[in-house]
C-alpha cells in the first residue's frame, strides 16, 4: 500500500498505479485473460492520437440497413464461418476503424428513415422527407415543381468542382436510393428511369435519375460508376445481354450507356465478370459497369449468376486504382446495397453474408490506401427490427436454435419484429428439425408482413479513421457526416476557390 501511495505523490500515470496494485496483489482478477486483454485494449487507446491534417481522399462505406444487432450476428457469424470463437472475433472494420459514434436517423417527417433523405444527409449535409432524394425539407413528395429552389450540393459534386476523382460503388442498382443521393434530385425517389416519370414530372421538366447521371453536370462527372440496374440506362427495345428475354427500361429514345460512352475515348464500360477483369485502371479515364439489369446478386448467390460478378471488394479495389491516379486526391462512396434487402425479406443468412462482404471490402480498401491522408468513413443510412434474444450458450451458432419456448416450440436466436416470417391467423410453426442454418431460410416474425419486413428507428453505428475521424464521438445527427468529410477535406472551401479561378 505504501507503495501505491507513493506512486500517486509522484504524479503518476493511471496505468503505472495499476501496475503497483497488481503488483501489491490487491487486483486478484489481475492474470484472468479478459482482464488482461482489457489492459492491452486500453494501452492501445491511450496511445491514439488524432490526426488533424488535411483529407486528401475520402471513401465513405455506406452499408444500407446495418443495424448494430447485424453488426453483432456478423461478427459472430463470420468468425463463426472461419472456425474461430464468434463472440469475440472481431470485423475488419471494427479494427480498422477505430473512432466511433451513434448516429441518430430520423427524417425530418418521420421518426422511421427510408434510405433516400438518409443518404441525402449523408452526403449533403441537410435532413428531409422520406422518398426524396438529393432535396431539402422544402420539398414536397412526388411533385416535381417544388424541387426548384430545394436542390442540395452534394460533396461529391464539390468534389468534382475542386478536381478531385469521384466514384460510387454499390450492389445494389446504381440508381437506387443511396448511389442516387450523390448526383441525382428528385421528388419521387422511385423516378428511376423515364418511364417511372408521373405526368406532372414530365409536363414539368424533371429528370429520371438515370438521365441524371448522364447529364451529371459536375466537374467532368464520376471517374468510377459500378452497380447494378442496367435496365434503366437501356431502350424497352434493347435485349439484355445476360438474360435476351428481359429488355431495357427506357421510352424516351435514349440509350445512356452509348451516350456515356460517346463523350470520350478514354472510357470502358463492363457488364460481366469478363469485362470487369478486362479493365486496365492505368489506360481507364473513366468507367462504367452495370454487372445486373437489377440489383446485383447476395454475395451467398454470386456465384450462381449468368454472366458473373465481381464482389465488393474486388470492385472497391479496381475503383480505388483508377481514382488513385488524380495526385489532387478522390472521393469514392462504397455502398453493402443488399443487407437491407435481405432484411426486408426477412433473411437473416444473407444479411450477415453480404455485410461480411463489405468488411472484406474494408480491409482490401486500407491495405491499399495510406490511412494518414485518407479518412475511411462506415455507417448505416437506417436501422432494421431485427434482432439477438433468448439465452444461447457460448459458440451457439448464430442462425440456430436459441432455446424452447412456451409453446414447447423450438426458437432462433434471430429473429423479427414484422415480416415474411409470420403468419396471419396461422400458429407459430415449429422448428422442430428445420435447418435453420440453411441461407434460405426465414426467421420467424412477431407481425405479419407478408411483403417485406420494415426499417426500424433506432440509432446506427459510425466507425472511422484518418483525418479529423475523432470528430466521430458521442451521439451525432446523421448529417454531422456529411460536415466532417467536408471540414477533413476543405472541400466547400477548394470549390468555392475554384468557381472563382484561384
Amino acid at each position: 500500500m505504501q507503495k501505491i501511495l507513493k506512486t500517486l505523490m509522484l504524479g503518476t500515470s493511471l496505468t503505472a498505479v495499476t501496475g503497483a496494485a497488481m503488483a501489491e496483489g490487491l487486483v486478484q482478477q489481475a492474470g484472468d485473460s479478459y482482464y488482461v486483454a482489457a489492459q492491452a485494449q486500453l494501452m492501445q487507446k491511450l496511445s491514439d492520437q488524432p490526426n488533424t491534417r488535411r483529407a486528401k481522399n475520402v471513401i465513405l462505406f455506406v452499408v444500407d440497413g446495418l443495424s448494430v444487432p447485424t453488426i453483432t450476428a456478423s461478427r459472430i457469424h463470420e468468425g463463426q464461418l472461419r472456425g474461430v470463437d464468434g463472440e469475440s472475433n472481431v470485423l475488419s472494420f471494427e479494427a480498422l476503424l477505430p473512432y466511433t459514434a451513434l448516429s441518430k436517423t430520423y427524417t425530418h417527417d418521420s421518426q422511421v428513415a427510408d434510405s433516400a433523405p438518409t443518404a441525402t444527409a449523408l452526403v449533403s449535409g441537410v435532413k428531409s422527407v422520406n422518398g426524396t432524394i438529393g432535396v431539402t425539407q422544402a420539398i414536397k413528395l412526388e411533385n416535381c415543381a417544388s424541387q426548384k429552389g430545394a436542390e442540395v450540393t452534394t460533396i461529391f459534386e464539390l468534389a468534382e468542382q475542386a478536381g478531385l476523382s469521384t466514384g460510387i460503388v454499390s450492389t445494389a442498382r446504381i440508381t437506387h436510393a443511396t448511389p442516387a443521393a450523390t448526383y441525382a434530385k428528385v421528388a419521387g425517389r422511385d423516378w428511376e428511369n423515364n418511364s417511372n416519370l408521373p405526368e406532372e414530372a414530365v409536363q414539368n421538366g424533371c429528370k429520371d435519375i438515370a438521365a441524371q447521371l448522364i447529364d451529371w453536370p459536375a466537374g467532368d462527372g464520376f471517374e468510377v460508376v459500378m452497380g447494378g440496374g442496367r435496365g434503366n440506362f437501356m431502350l424497352e427495345s434493347q435485349a439484355d445481354p445476360e438474360d435476351e428475354t428481359k429488355m431495357g427500361a427506357r421510352t424516351d429514345g435514349r440509350d445512356l450507356v452509348a451516350e456515356w460512352l460517346a463523350k470520350g475515348n478514354d472510357r470502358v464500360f463492363a457488364w460481366n465478370k469478363e469485362g470487369f477483369d478486362a479493365i486496365d485502371p492505368a489506360k481507364s479515364g473513366k468507367v462504367f459497369a452495370l454487372f445486373n439489369r437489377s440489383h446485383m446478386q447476395y454475395e451467398a448467390d454470386r456465384a450462381k449468376d449468368a454472366g458473373g460478378e465481381p464482389s465488393l471488394a474486388e470492385m472497391s479495389v479496381k475503383a480505388l486504382d483508377v481514382l488513385a491516379k488524380n495526385e489532387d486526391g478522390f472521393l469514392l462512396m462504397v455502398e453493402g446495397g443488399r443487407v437491407d434487402h435481405a432484411h426486408h425479406a426477412g433473411n437473416a443468412a444473407r444479411a450477415l453474408t453480404d455485410t461480411i462482404a463489405v468488411a472484406e471490402a474494408v480491409k482490401a480498401v486500407s491495405e491499399k490506401v495510406d490511412l494518414d491522408e485518407t479518412l475511411i468513413i462506415l455507417t448505416a443510412d437506417h436501422s432494421h427490427v431485427f434482432s439477438i434474444a433468448g439465452y444461447p450458450t457460448r459458440n451457439n451458432p448464430i442462425l440456430g436454435i436459441a432455446g424452447t419456448a412456451d409453446d414447447n416450440k423450438p426458437y432462433t436466436t434471430l429473429g423479427y419484429q414484422n415480416g415474411p416470417g409470420a403468419k396471419v391467423d396461422a400458429p407459430r410453426a415449429d422448428l422442430t428439425g428445420v435447418d435453420t442454418t440453411d441461407i434460405d431460410f426465414l426467421q420467424q416474425a412477431l407481425v405479419p408482413l407478408g411483403e417485406s419486413e420494415t426499417h426500424a428507428g433506432d440509432d446506427v453505428a459510425i466507425f472511422a479513421q484518418g483525418p479529423w475521424a475523432h470528430l466521430f464521438h458521442g451521439v451525432v445527427e446523421q448529417n454531422l457526416v456529411y460536415h466532417v468529410m467536408d471540414h477533413a477535406t476543405g472541400l466547400s472551401t477548394r470549390a468555392a476557390l475554384a468557381a472563382a479561378g484561384k
